[in-house]
């Protein structure tokens, strides 16, 4: 009994005293505590205020949504049942941005900007057929000018139908570097979903594809010195009423391309819109032959330019002594084989008297190259076929190899070449004469002539031109000449004097020192137009760069000649670029003068050497073949 009450007792106290964590049981004080299995709760009646809220929000709630459910379904459901009628989905092109297009110094020569685009009704009713950009921004093309246009290019931009449906996705190279290079910097489209309605309102868009910007393109070309360059061979042109002209710069020692111009050029940004019906029909009837590059595809008679490879060819075969002079006085004469009677003249320019090979460089004495080119009386001359290997082995008469499309090669003629032109007459040595003073049918561009003295300044290497800055493939692609080097130092000391005491008087300035050789062709059977050139580089000392120029077909009496250009772009370089002439910037002192108004006035330069002029009397009954052509 007394067991009993004990037990009850105890029972009776364990229930009025309870642990707090018997009671509350959770994972912090027991250890491995579940709670997927443990079924006790603690719970904490809601307040009737609480419920109250809650009431009334889910009210507000479902008021809100019955009302605009009415507004749509109710008020606005027919004019939202003919929009989901007339709503459209599509897919549309995002046009990639095309790669930009560097100087040297990281100016941008040809860029993108973009212009507001608007989508006409029929664009918009083509959406579910065809791929097209609706409000977009219009990717354009851009381009440095003027200068630029026959390197650079231009595209044929994405082009719509009258439907306004895009029968050209991309933007197509079509000239120039736009064109060599279009795979490396055209880009990649990308695409997106757009929905519009009838009124061309875009109501979502979702992105397929990212477009792929194409990769940027960093010339050789400093853009300096391009724009300059053409500006001078512009003004040149309009003031001596010449036809045209081109000028290139060539680094001597990579064979990167520092400036390749030509005048007149179209504007590339023209013609990738192609919008300007009127511009661009002008160029198609301009005779000067707008779309012409006529540093790379412009095949012009060379005149006394070749002079200096043919002198070296004299040497290395041995054919005659460099200190050896030969006498002009002012013509040769041979028999002629249609009259005995009456002899074949050939003259030169002016009678210079005894010349050696380097005076006879320096005032292109056509006399003396006679003698070497056909040989006359006791001298010897190469004859046609070592004109044409020494020729050759410069690169002269055939493709550089340029990274840019439609190069042409030029043309040395030959006994092959005049059967096929003049079926049935023989080769003679009157032929040889012309063509050892680069007349006749020789015909060069100026990136062959500025690729061969290249190769005069830098010791007989012949390097293969190009307009990518460190273009490593390019640079190994060259072949070494074979000449005495003492031999390639006397012709190099004839282009030297050619400027201190010769016909390319107009370059000799105190600050760079430069070597040069000028020369004229005559043109047509008047002969009252020349083709002005003028060929080079410089230091003299260490050549650097080489450059050619060529003023196209001016007057033949009282012109100013292409020395005059290579003048007024060293004037400028002196104040602009003197890096090129290791020399320090410098400060006007003094107000530059303007270089067009120095090549308008002749007076300006020193002692401007009138073009030299190869006239020809010969027999009526051969003068035909004996023409410039």
């Amino acid at each position: 009994m007394i067991r009993r009450i004990f037990k009850k007792n105890t029972i009776r106290n364990a229930s009025m005293f309870v642990e707090p964590d018997e009671i509350f049981l959770d994972s912090k004080n027991v250890q491995n505590f579940d709670r997927q299995q443990f079924e006790g709760r603690i719970e904490k009646p809601i307040t009737k205020k609480t419920i109250l809220v809650v009431g009334i929000s889910f009210f507000l709630m479902v008021s809100l949504f019955g009302a605009r459910l009415g507004y749509l379904q109710i008020k606005k459901g027919e004019a939202f049942f003919k929009r989901s009628e007339d709503n459209t989905l599509a897919k549309a092109i995002i046009f990639a941005h095309r790669g930009i297009i560097y100087d040297r110094n990281g100016v941008e020569i040809a860029w993108n900007k973009k212009e507001s685009g608007q989508v006409t009704n029929e664009a918009l009713v083509a959406l579910a057929e065809q791929s097209i950009e609706q409000k977009e921004n219009i990717i354009k093309r851009a381009y440095m000018s003027p200068g630029f246009s026959h390197v650079l290019g231009y595209v044929s931009s994405p082009t719509q139908d009258s439907k306004g449906k895009y029968w050209q996705t991309e933007f197509i190279g079509k000239d120039g570097l736009e064109k060599q290079y279009s795979d490396k910097i055209k880009g990649e489209n990308g695409s997106k979903i757009v929905e519009t309605d009838a009124h061309g309102e875009v109501y979502s868009e979702n992105i397929m594809n990212t477009p792929k910007r194409g990769a940027d393109l960093v010339t050789s070309i400093d853009s300096r010195i391009q724009s300059k360059l053409f500006s001078l061979i512009q003004a040149s042109s309009n003031a001596h009423n010449f036809q045209g002209g081109a000028g290139i710069i060539m680094d001597v020692r990579t064979g990167e391309i520092l400036a390749s111009t030509s005048f007149p050029e179209y504007d590339s940004a023209v013609l990738s819109e192609g919008k300007d019906k009127e511009k661009i029909n002008s160029y198609l009837t301009d005779k000067r032959k707008v779309f012409l590059d006529k540093t790379i595809s412009g095949l012009y008679t060379p005149g006394s330019i070749v002079k200096p490879f043919l002198a070296l060819g004299a040497l290395k075969e041995g054919i005659i002594n460099p200190n050896k002079q030969i006498l002009s006085t002012g013509s040769i004469s041979i028999p002629n084989p249609y009259d005995k009677t009456k002899p074949t003249i050939f003259k030169d320019w002016k009678a210079h008297g005894w010349t050696d090979m380097r005076e006879a460089i320096a005032v292109s004495s056509d006399v003396y190259f006679y003698s070497i080119g056909g040989g006359f009386e006791g001298q010897t001359g190469l004859g046609i076929s070592r004109i044409e290997k020494y020729a050759h082995m410069f690169g002269i008469g055939q493709k550089t190899g340029v990274d840019i499309p439609d190069e042409r090669g030029g043309n040395i003629p030959n006994p092959e070449w005049k059967l096929k032109n003049f079926k049935g007459d023989p080769w003679r040595v009157g032929d040889t004469y012309h063509t050892a003073i680069g007349q006749y049918g020789f015909q060069v561009t100026p990136l062959e002539m500025v690729r061969a003295t290249a190769a005069l300044a830098n010791g007989g290497i012949l390097r293969t031109p190009h307009f990518l800055m460190n273009d490593t493939e390019k640079e190994k692609e060259f072949t070494q000449l074979d000449f005495n080097t003492e031999d390639m130092k006397i012709i190099r000391e004839g282009m030297r004097m050619t400027v201190t005491e010769g016909t390319a008087k107009a370059i000799d300035v105190p600050f760079i020192k430069a070597a040069a050789k000028t020369g004229t062709a005559q043109l047509g059977i008047n002969k009252n137009k020349v083709n002005s050139w003028v060929i080079g580089f410089f230091p003299y000392d260490n050549p650097k760069y080489a450059f050619t120029i060529l003023m196209e077909a001016g007057p033949a009496v009282g012109t100013v000649g292409a020395s005059t250009i290579i003048r007024g772009l060293f004037d400028w370089m002196y104040w602009e670029t003197p890096e090129y002439f290791d020399l320090p910037k410098r400060e006007k002192k003094v107000e530059e003068k303007k270089t067009e108004e120095i090549i308008q006035n002749s007076s300006e330069l020193p002692e401007v050497i009138p073009l030299e002029q190869t006239e020809l009397e010969i027999l009526p009954e051969v003068r035909s073949e004996l023409e410039v052509r």
